[in-house]
């Protein structure tokens, strides 16, 4: 059974979307912290910009633990061209393996550490970032795709 997970389309429109469905197609699945806050908003403009030369190489799909409801401000206020995944319970996270603990001046919390995947055409993991650091981040995707 495939796994379904609630987000937004790249027209704002509320979807069920299971990473199956891109099975034949090259997927580039940015795992972020929180919407609207200043490096995410950054990473997820450096996608927005950089869309069609990204597009003709893979599809972009961020994933966050942000509600659906979050996911359609955040869309809308930086005019997001791609899909954004809802993941309250941190399921895809916990697979991917980049639900983490953290520490913030000295408190421990659980919560995303900044990733992004290439997964090919059979939806295996082809390159993988973690830890990402957000400036120059979509340039070196781009110089990986070619």
């Amino acid at each position: 059974m495939k796994e379904l997970y609630s987000g937004i389309d790249k027209d704002g429109n509320e979807i069920q979307i299971s990473l199956v469905d891109y099975k034949g197609e090259r997927v580039i699945l940015y795992f972020y912290p929180k919407d609207n806050t200043s490096g995410c908003t950054q990473e997820a403009c450096d996608f927005r910009d950089n869309i069609n030369r990204l597009t003709t190489k893979a599809t972009v799909i961020g994933v966050s633990p942000d509600s659906v409801a979050s996911h359609k401000k955040f869309k809308e206020k930086q005019g997001l061209n791609f899909i954004l995944i809802s993941d309250p319970e941190h399921k895809l996270a916990e697979k991917f393996e980049v639900w983490k603990e953290k520490s913030m001046y000295g408190r421990k919390y659980m919560g995303i550490e900044r990733s992004t995947f290439i997964l090919d055409k059979d939806g295996k993991i082809e390159k993988e970032w973690r830890k990402v650091k957000v400036k120059g981040h979509v340039d070196e995707v781009l110089n990986y795709l070619g």
